[in-house]
């Protein structure tokens, strides 16, 4: 396992993290989810994403007991605050009050005295930036977070943020973490020159496209059974990458992987990796096996031939 720094903080996370937005307490039981949290941790992977809403708490909570194990400085905990966690007004949002008192609860659930990177899951229209700042900047002196991140904001909010912070003498965000695959490219344009130059890192989610990238789905056949694709219950993601136009571009992307013998899985990975901006890709698994085939894209380094032939593929043209 090859690793990064988070941004421009002084703290080093695996090139592959691993999340747990469709899994833990959802798709995947704990005993699976600890099984697979234990071969991630004995595979080099030291950054573990959640987040307070996912599976309403039980997420962080099977996390936290399937880390408690290892020595906590041994591993990077990442969650997140924004989404309703309660019927009340005030359950939601980047108020000082709401994060606050999410944070406790996200330590508690977690089992633990600190969390690593904390993040704001979504921007907070109704709530002023500086308000939100500060009561992140609060959590970092007391020692309840290390460092501060965001999750799926603009350029220009993530401008401000940094405005804000350098200004008032807040801590700086380190990380952003945006949707980011061979079929999603819109933080190419102003979120990566931006966070390059401030040195705020990605955390991409989705690298594999909600499993579009791995290669399983082909053009003009049947869903397979047990995919992703075919199970009701967590397909509403998938349902629209799943064009013809995207699986086409897939098959040719194979050709690729297949020449230089790793899987689609990886390609696909490394491709993230290429930029300097990303400091880690975030990987969902249900399996065992599909942990160890993703880990060893870190690592792996494209050529400049590849790279070439990939954006051809990407950029649509049919000859590719």
């Amino acid at each position: 396992m090859q690793y990064r720094r988070l941004g421009r903080s002084g703290v080093k996370v695996s090139e592959i993290a691993l999340g747990s937005w469709l899994t833990y307490g959802g798709s995947v039981d704990a005993a699976k989810s600890e099984e697979i949290i234990d071969r991630a941790y004995a595979l080099g992977i030291n950054f573990f994403d959640t987040a307070n809403v996912y599976a309403r708490g039980a997420a962080e909570e099977i996390m936290g007991k399937a880390l408690r194990k290892y020595p906590r400085d041994s591993y990077v905990l990442a969650t997140k605050v924004f989404f309703p966690m309660g019927d009340g007004p005030n359950d939601r949002g980047l108020s000082r009050k709401h994060i606050m008192e999410q944070c406790e609860a996200s330590l508690k659930r977690l089992g633990v005295d600190y969390i690593d990177l904390y993040q704001c899951h979504r921007f907070d229209p109704e709530t002023p930036l500086d308000e939100t700042l500060r009561a992140l900047d609060d959590l970092v002196r007391q020692g309840k977070v290390l460092y501060v991140g965001v999750s799926q904001w603009t350029a220009a909010q993530i401008a401000e943020a940094l405005h804000i912070a350098d200004k008032r003498g807040f801590d700086r965000i380190v990380s952003n973490q945006p949707y980011y695959n061979m079929l999603g490219r819109e933080i190419e344009q102003e979120i990566v020159p931006l966070c390059s130059r401030e040195g705020v890192g990605q955390i991409v989610y989705s690298p594999l496209a909600q499993g579009v990238l791995t290669g399983k789905y082909k053009p003009g056949a049947p869903i397979p059974p047990g995919s992703r694709a075919a199970d009701d219950k967590s397909n509403m993601w998938i349902k629209r990458l799943l064009t013809e136009e995207n699986l086409v571009k897939v098959e040719k992307l194979s050709r690729i992987a297949e020449r230089r013998g790793i899987t689609m899985s990886q390609l696909a990975l490394a491709w993230i990796l290429r930029l300097d901006n990303v400091s880690s890709c975030i990987i969902g698994a249900s399996r065992v096996e599909q942990l160890e085939e993703n880990v060893k894209a870190s690592g792996i380094r494209l050529t400049e031939e590849e790279l070439k032939e990939i954006e051809a593929i990407l950029g649509g043209d049919q000859e590719a």
